[in-house]
């Protein structure tokens, strides 16, 4: 791992932070970075939508006071961004799942589109407010008809419901950028976070590559893969969220110059085919783990996906640490401890450690 730049716990320290979505797998472990830093997080989510979660095997419930609650219940959700009176807002609660939208499209659509407009409705009137984070997918890009990394400015759309929800979200926060926002809050900036494919522990969801690995590893099936040879961007978890928290940092500092979209992603040309990433998994795990093709899903899904992260590397000075050689050893030695019955908060709190180079480093004890 490379010495970039790491979200600095000094700012952190004793901020206060309203996020959404922190029962899920990249918001626990934004929530779970947050504290070990020692922000003041105050969370607002549904239950955690799976059994095994990442928010209980770190025990989350003990480290940020929560509400649990609908993003789209407008009225309660003003209540609690107006109770909590945070200086950041880290938007993450989605319906996150391709196949899912793709037979509830109604629910997602209201979800990722509805409740985008119940937070930044939340956010205009609360003085305290710093900066907010919103975060979609690297899947908001229209198809561009031919391979291209796509950059922040290119056309969004989507052919399926989980894409276009997301890409709705992005066209809602940017008219309140440009509209209810420069009129009333010309000062506060409003971002949008695109990354995707984000590999880590503590990820239970069905049909993601992960997930999907650990469980047939578990069993002794082979991995069954619809797309060995689709292209996508993938990353490490720490990767994406130490990106959104160095954006939140730096446009408290200029929000005029980080208000707008950033993309994150891999290093290129680190992109990789998903047979790539399973073989990855199936050499970590050992113990006779392989993958075979299957049959294709019954929804559409776009064969390539890459994304230029250009920006974010010019003006933040972040880069992705993990190559996928290291992210898939992370990801399955996370997996192997929590299957071992280990002290998971131990074993996440040594991930991101080791990750941001011990700074920070606190006692997992005496976290709040």
């Amino acid at each position: 791992m490379s010495d970039e730049r790491q979200p600095h716990p000094d700012f952190w320290r004793g901020r206060s932070v309203f996020l959404t979505g922190h029962t899920g797998f990249v918001g626990g472990w934004l929530a779970f970075w947050l504290a070990r830093m020692g922000a003041r997080t105050v969370g607002y989510s549904l239950p955690p939508p799976t059994e095994p979660s990442f928010f209980e095997a770190v025990g989350l419930n003990g480290l940020v006071p929560w509400t649990q609650a609908d993003i789209r219940d407008r009225k309660q959700l003003a209540r609690a961004v107006a109770s909590a009176q945070p200086q950041i807002l880290l938007h993450l609660a989605a319906q996150p799942l391709v196949r899912v939208a793709f037979h509830e499209a109604y629910s997602t659509f209201m979800t990722n589109v509805v409740g985008t407009l119940n937070v930044l409705e939340a956010a205009r009137t609360v003085d305290s407010l710093k900066a907010i984070v919103v975060f979609t997918t690297d899947k908001v890009y229209a198809e561009a008809g031919r391979p291209r990394r796509f950059q922040e400015d290119d056309p969004l759309g989507g052919k399926e419901p989980y894409a276009l929800s997301k890409a709705s979200a992005e066209f809602v926060v940017n008219a309140y950028r440009h509209s209810q926002f420069m009129r009333e809050r010309p000062d506060l900036p409003l971002m949008t976070v695109r990354a995707g494919n984000i590999i880590g522990g503590g990820d239970w969801a069905l049909d993601r590559l992960v997930p999907d690995a650990v469980r047939a590893f578990q069993s002794k099936q082979p991995l069954l893969l619809r797309m060995p040879q689709a292209i996508r961007p993938w990353q490490f978890v720490l990767d994406a969220v130490g990106g959104l928290l160095l954006l939140a940092e730096a446009a408290c500092s200029d929000p005029h110059k980080y208000s707008g979209a950033w993309n994150f992603g891999p290093a290129e040309p680190a992109s990789a085919t998903v047979a790539d990433v399973a073989d990855a998994l199936v050499r970590h795990w050992g113990c006779g783990a392989s993958w075979q093709a299957a049959a294709k899903a019954d929804f559409p899904e776009t064969k390539d996906l890459e994304i230029d992260s250009s920006k974010a590397v010019a003006h933040l000075g972040w880069r992705p640490k993990c190559p996928l050689s290291t992210a898939t050893a992370q990801t399955i030695a996370w997996y192997r401890s929590f299957c071992a019955s280990k002290d998971m908060r131990e074993v996440t709190a040594e991930q991101i450690d080791v990750y941001a180079g011990n700074q920070g480093r606190r006692s997992v004890a005496n976290l709040p």
